[in-house]
């Protein structure tokens, strides 16, 4: 969603957004629930539909997101990673913004690889790694490579706008969306209280100016965000209670375009 707005591409791909309830047959649509929508599409009434309609023999997980091509009927990609690349490649002649940015140039590629290697294993990965661990050693382990990743972020974003300079590319992106739920919902309910977001310069900075850039803060939904985690993951919040805070602004404003300079996004 970042990649497709920030590309400009809410004409040429539209969306559907599931339940934030995350229950045994795993994702489901239900347009009654604010900011969700039913499947246009294939009258689904389960993400699990849709997956068998595709490949009737498939038995792997019910993941999100997914691309689904209209006219074949099939899904074409279910890896995130993979759908960022493809918007901005293959779909880069339709977008109606940004499109001079390249968000993998060959000239970074190989930094960018590099980057999302470890950022993956103890950031993006290295929450759940904490909220899903079954022993106090495991716990441990995860969290203090989640900080030191942490840690070891704020000081590249301390010498640069973005990880790999003034230009945002997909290693940018793929941090955001983490960072973004880190005070909302990993600091607690995933026990990643070393600790808050806000609480480092650079990295706040950092999440404000992408969440600010463009139409990214349209594909944010901080409700939704707090209502999957709190509601489905019920053995680690028994009760489904969500919390009412924290109460995070992130269009307040940062200093980070004119600490560095300025690149040309829009």
């Amino acid at each position: 969603m970042v990649v497709r707005n920030l590309k400009g591409l809410e004409d040429v791909i539209s969306f559907s957004v599931v339940s934030p309830y995350l229950r045994e047959r795993g994702w489901t649509f239900d347009e009654s629930i604010p900011g969700c929508t039913n499947d246009p599409i294939n009258s689904a009434k389960e993400l699990r539909e849709i997956y068998l309609k595709s490949a009737p023999e498939y038995s792997g997980s019910i993941t999100v997101p997914v691309l689904f091509d209209k006219k074949t009927m099939k899904i074409v990609n279910n890896e995130s990673a993979e759908i960022i690349r493809m918007f901005n490649s293959e779909f880069n002649h339709l977008a109606t913004r940004n499109k001079e940015l390249d968000l993998y140039p060959s000239h970074l590629r190989e930094q960018i690889d590099e980057l999302n290697s470890w950022i993956y294993t103890d950031i993006n990965n290295g929450v759940y790694k904490c909220g899903f661990a079954r022993s106090q050693q495991a716990y441990s382990e995860a969290f203090h490579k989640l900080f030191t990743a942490l840690d070891k972020v704020e000081a590249i974003l301390s010498k640069s706008r973005y990880l790999t300079g003034n230009s945002i590319t997909e290693a940018d992106v793929r941090l955001f969306t983490t960072l973004l739920r880190f005070d909302i919902v990993y600091y607690v309910h995933f026990k990643c209280n070393g600790k808050r977001l806000i609480d480092y310069p650079n990295l706040w900075g950092f999440v404000k100016d992408i969440f600010q850039t463009g139409h990214i803060k349209d594909t944010v939904n901080v409700e939704q965000i707090k209502t999957h985690y709190y509601a489905s993951h019920l053995h680690i919040n028994p009760f489904g209670i969500i919390p009412h805070g924290p109460f995070i602004d992130f269009s307040e404003p940062h200093t980070r375009n004119k600490q560095f300079s300025t690149s040309d996004q829009k």
